[in-house]
């Protein structure tokens, strides 16, 4: 059997398996790392976000053999960084979370969102959560969760965000 070694949420791991295998599927089977949810499968939802090389990708299309090398972080990981805790507090204030099941992704699309764009309009907002699927909460209190997070973590994101992880 293969071997892929690569880093997840800071901490070098090597898996036996087929190249084939689901990145998703390692994460909530093998690893034990259940943030990352399966709405889909197909990459439409967005449930299932995760970090690769500092890149937001969908876990569900990833092949084991793509990660070989890199760098992945979940919201296991992200939850120790300062960067969730302006989140966190900001969707909780909004009450942009429901039912929870698209949380995890929706955190992780915000954060990439933050990152890659330094001001932020509802337009932006959507455009960057347009890979997010939510049924509760209507997504009027992700965006303004998303700017009370902006606007309560300052230059967070302007940073090297990923020299804080």
């Amino acid at each position: 059997m293969p071997k892929t070694t690569f880093t997840i949420n800071g901490k070098p791991i090597s898996i036996e398996g087929p190249l084939e295998q689901r990145l998703l599927d390692i994460l909530r089977r093998d690893l034990k790392l259940t943030g990352a949810k399966e709405g889909c499968g197909e990459g439409e939802c967005g449930a299932c976000s995760v970090f690769v090389n500092g890149k937001l990708m969908n876990s569900c299309l990833l092949p084991l053999a793509n990660v070989e090398g890199k760098d992945v972080m979940t919201i296991e990981g992200y939850k120790h960084t300062q960067a969730f805790k302006h989140l966190e507090t900001a969707f909780l204030k909004e009450g942009a979370t429901q039912c929870g099941i698209c949380t995890p992704g929706m955190i992780m699309a915000s954060d990439y969102l933050l990152r890659e764009h330094h001001t932020l309009t509802d337009e932006i907002i959507k455009h960057g959560l347009a890979g997010n699927l939510c049924r509760c909460t209507g997504y009027n209190m992700i965006i303004k969760a998303i700017k009370r997070a902006a606007k309560s973590g300052g230059d967070l994101w302007k940073k090297d965000v990923e020299s804080q992880r």
